[in-house]
């Protein structure tokens, strides 16, 4: 099937072109010309690369969902083996659902986050009451590291998080433990990610030579930010779940920690200061809703500083970059067909993003009602 989008405003993951013509080939991207089986009118719309989220939960339902509202790659950042088998396995062999990359089981210290929160779940994460491998202490650093990379998990994700963003203690793992669960990563060819949420946190995950942090920090830290560029680290903002836990859970010590407003503040300056940011939104089975949770982070990004094409590219090419999906993220002859059509034009009011009309996932088009 070759399907030729025509006269459309085209945001390529980069810049604007008013006016283009877009050949869809089989899975991948064409250059125009010759023969078109179908072609789709592109007038007062946009065509996007198909966005991708940089940091959700994944369960049974949520890729779905998430091509629905346009974002055709998810990037989990924890998902036990069974329920990744399983969603895997659906991203493989369906082009209706979002494709799928992976932290698989997390690192985290025996009895730190998230285990309360699974603990008081039901079975929203597909095994959530099986008990998950944590690590201890360094010797058991590098082999937790070989069983991930054993299982073929897409990075690592590493948690330094002590429970007061979530009113309680808990343990977390020493700063010489993340720096040997980096040094293995890395051995492994996996890039790092770290789940640190207070400006201490952050300080040892990018001291241990973390590839990129998993959320802004939502307390006071921009002596942090001058630290956080020149260690070359990129930042997955997540502000629209600081929005949904500040109005949803009462529990959060937002008087120490500041919740949302200071995850705001800390997106702008990080922005400001020349720091990567991957737009993410945290999705899980409660909130962030997966999909439609990515077009609100993209309206927080610009209420943070950020252009409406930056926004974009937040949550395009940039993500494709730093997880090292070349394939996807841009549009351009020789990749994916992974994309995104709009009415109207995000490139200048963001809130467009939502009024989407077709989607494609490896050259497959899914029409919205």
């Amino acid at each position: 099937m070759r399907t030729l989008i025509r006269d459309v405003r085209l945001f390529d993951g980069h810049r604007v072109v008013p006016r283009a013509d877009v050949l869809v080939d089989g899975p991948l991207i064409a250059e125009p010309g010759g023969r078109c089986d179908v072609e789709v009118d592109g007038r007062g719309r946009t065509l996007l690369p198909g966005l991708i989220d940089g940091h959700t939960h994944t369960f049974d339902g949520s890729l779905a969902a998430a091509l629905a509202a346009g974002v055709t790659t998810e990037l989990d950042m924890f998902c036990l083996p069974g329920n990744l088998a399983r969603q895997r396995a659906l991203a493989a062999s369906r082009d209706d659902v979002a494709d799928l990359r992976s932290a698989g089981v997390l690192a985290t210290a025996p009895g730190g986050h998230p285990s309360q929160l699974l603990a008081s779940s039901g079975d929203e994460f597909g095994d959530a009451a099986r008990p998950f491998e944590t690590v201890a202490d360094v010797a058991q650093a590098r082999a937790f590291v070989a069983a991930r990379a054993a299982e073929r998990v897409d990075y690592l994700k590493v948690v330094i998080d002590d429970g007061a963003v979530h009113g309680t203690t808990l343990p977390t793992l020493a700063p010489e433990v993340v720096e040997a669960l980096v040094d293995a990563a890395h051995g492994h060819g996996l890039k790092v990610i770290a789940h640190a949420i207070t400006a201490q946190e952050v300080g040892i995950a990018v001291d241990a030579g973390v590839d990129g942090l998993a959320h802004v920090w939502c307390d006071a830290g921009d002596d942090l930010v001058g630290w956080v560029a020149q260690r070359g680290v990129f930042v997955v903002s997540t502000l629209v779940y600081f929005e949904s836990i500040t109005g949803r859970t009462p529990s959060v010590d937002h008087a120490a920690h500041g919740g949302f407003e200071h995850a705001l503040h800390a997106a702008r300056v990080l922005h400001e200061a020349g720091v990567p940011i991957v737009a993410g939104t945290d999705a899980n089975p409660w909130a962030p809703q997966h999909g439609v949770g990515l077009h609100r982070e993209l309206e927080l990004l610009t209420a943070a500083g950020l252009t409406p094409l930056e926004a974009l590219a937040a949550a395009t090419s940039a993500p494709a970059v730093h997880f090292g999906l070349a394939d996807r993220g841009r549009v351009e002859p020789g990749l994916r067909a992974d994309l995104l059509l709009v009415d109207g034009d995000p490139t200048t009011d963001i809130t467009a993003i939502g009024a989407v009309t077709d989607v494609w996932r490896r050259g497959v088009r899914t029409t919205r009602p």
